[in-house]
């Protein structure tokens, strides 16, 4: 790694979208973190991937995992260039396998528990608000410094409150935590913006993953794009934006 070569940590990069993110930054020569809940999967999936990739040990509902994440990359680089908040939960009932069909019936306002929709806030919205507030420092070492939230459609106020193909879907957990996330995003962007960070939300689609038991119609491929192209973008580029495929703007 060359001082000019930009870091990049990416959570939940052990599989899916976050996988495919690392894969695609490491292919345009960016130093990238490979940072997932267990280190042995981690390790795994940074074997896959051609280019200059460090797995990363990092709970992000776990606050001594991420402080120790946190002074792991100060002491091996001593700033980080980008950070993209991929790591998410759909669920929390155990039922990793349950069709989307049973999931929308079942995670319905009035149905859903209260405790299942805590689980995944804290993953999807705490957890990003630990983590980035935790990279801060370092983000601020970079001279083009921008943080990346994997959001979805699902979050957006504007497209669920409207008849729709996945209106049904929108719920407390997973799909509130998505809207409450990209408050966070601007909330980060307007704090940032006076020190040049960049703060952005994107959403991947309907991708293909764990999240959604496979069922999504778009590949992991498809589904990173977005996320690699606003992590790739430099010191010129928008901040305390909702984007998806190929820079189309999405209502909040």
């Amino acid at each position: 790694m060359t001082e000019n070569t930009r870091i990049a940590l990416v959570t939940g990069a052990n599989q899916g979208i976050g996988l495919q993110i690392a894969t695609d930054l490491a292919a345009n020569g960016v130093t990238v973190l490979l940072a997932s809940r267990n280190l042995e999967r981690g390790k795994a999936a940074a074997q896959t991937i051609a280019g200059d990739v460090h797995p990363i040990q990092l709970d992000v509902t776990d606050e001594a995992s991420i402080r120790a994440a946190a002074a792991q990359v100060e002491q091996q680089f001593g700033r980080l260039d980008v950070l993209v908040n991929n790591a998410a939960i759909s669920r929390a009932n155990g039922q990793e396998t349950e069709t989307m069909q049973d999931y929308i019936k079942r995670s319905r306002a009035t149905l859903i528990s209260v405790d299942e929709v805590r689980t995944i806030w804290e993953t999807n919205v705490f957890g990003v608000l630990a983590v980035t507030q935790a990279f801060v420092p370092l983000l601020r070492k970079s001279k083009d410094a921008s943080i990346v939230n994997v959001s979805s459609s699902l979050g957006s106020l504007t497209i669920n409150s409207k008849p729709g193909p996945y209106r049904a879907t929108f719920n407390p957990g997973y799909g509130a935590s998505k809207t409450a996330l990209n408050a966070i995003t601007l909330a980060f962007a307007i704090d940032l913006e006076a020190e040049g960070i960049k703060v952005n939300a994107v959403t991947p689609g309907y991708t293909s993953t764990a999240l959604n038991n496979y069922e999504g119609n778009e590949t992991v491929e498809q589904g990173a794009a977005e996320a690699v192209r606003v992590a790739l973008l430099g010191s010129d580029g928008p901040t305390g934006t909702f984007t998806g495929s190929v820079n189309e703007a999405y209502p909040w």
